[in-house]
């Protein structure tokens, strides 16, 4: 593999792992504001970001290539409001899917169609990560963030299904 992709993963590992602990951050936020639904999105959200963090260490391993384990960075807990934690969360999603797109163009690059092939996941991926976000938005703005809307949001947050990660069949 090119070095420079497998740097550039690499710092996709430490983004991931950091995007992880954000979440953990606002989920800890969440919880101690009495916002129990957005808490267990959030520590969902979570685990489904070390998944992603590990989907690329395993990736680098069949490769054979190096792996860098980070150390991540302390993530806020301090928000204003529920509204605030929600519109970082999908500003981050964003910042995420640029990314993951640069990944892509160092992989056409590069000319590997095994990387290409991988990171084709994570594509899709993002796609779903900023629409659950933009959506949940979209219904603030439409009902206001006060009252009785932000525990009806609240609520829903709190429908989301435990993560399962995929199998290999499925990914």
């Amino acid at each position: 593999m090119d070095k420079k992709l497998v740097n550039a993963i690499n710092d996709q590992i430490k983004a991931e792992f950091d995007s992880e602990y954000i979440y953990l951050g606002m989920a800890a936020w969440a919880l101690k504001e009495g916002y129990e639904g957005t808490a267990k999105f959030m520590f969902i959200q979570a685990d489904e970001e070390r998944f992603h963090a590990m989907k690329f260490v395993k990736f680098l391993g069949e490769m054979d290539e190096k792996i860098v384990i980070p150390a991540v960075d302390k993530p806020e807990t301090k928000f204003e409001s529920l509204q605030e934690i929600l519109e970082k969360a999908y500003e981050h999603e964003k910042y995420v899917t640029k990314r993951i797109h640069n990944l892509v163009k160092l992989s056409d690059e590069a000319g590997d169609p095994a990387t290409n092939d991988f990171l084709s996941w994570y594509v899709a991926e993002q796609i779903e990560e900023e629409n659950n976000f933009r959506n949940v938005l979209k219904k603030l703005k439409i009902t206001g963030a006060k009252g009785h809307a932000l525990l009806m949001i609240d609520q829903q947050l709190g429908q989301r299904a435990p993560f399962t990660p995929p199998t290999d069949a499925e990914e």
